[in-house]
């Protein structure tokens, strides 16, 4: 159904985010949330200051509401429209979320820890003068 078949009353009676929902399924592409809730507001026919006073609750709702997914440089969408491909690394035995619909390349990770470092002699050479001592042993040196 979309929003203008909707009557007044029926839109007077739904939710800022179910019409949020309704607003950015039919535009089919992201919107800012100034931008969002102004439609919102033109929809229901309320006053800037409505628009001024509630413009942080309406952010509030959207970003705690799983149908919405906040995107780069403030702008929002349905979560629907961002499907995420799964990528698991054996290697390093992590998941990585990669967003099919993301448009520039990926990074390539860097290694943050080099196998053939020389920070591990340094570690090393700083344990050598310790000893393990088993609590057994340590109470049988006390009573001497």
């Amino acid at each position: 159904m979309k929003i203008k078949d909707l009557n007044k009353e029926d839109l007077e009676n739904m939710s800022y985010d179910d019409l949020a929902y309704m607003i950015l399924k039919e535009a089919g592409s992201k919107m800012k949330i100034n931008d969002l809730f102004k439609k919102v507001c033109e929809i229901l026919n309320l006053s800037d200051t409505v628009f001024e006073t509630q413009i942080a609750d309406f952010f509030e709702l959207i970003s705690t509401e799983k149908r919405f997914l906040m995107l780069e440089n403030g702008y929002w969408d349905l979560r629907e429209n961002h499907s995420q491909k799964v990528v698991i690394d054996d290697d390093e035995e992590e998941e990585v979320f990669v967003d099919k619909n993301d448009d520039e390349e990926e990074e390539e990770n860097e290694e943050i820890f080099d196998e053939d470092s020389d920070d591990d002699d340094i570690m090393e050479d700083d344990l050598k003068d310790l000893a393990v001592i088993d609590p057994d042993d340590e109470e049988n040196d006390n009573l001497d």
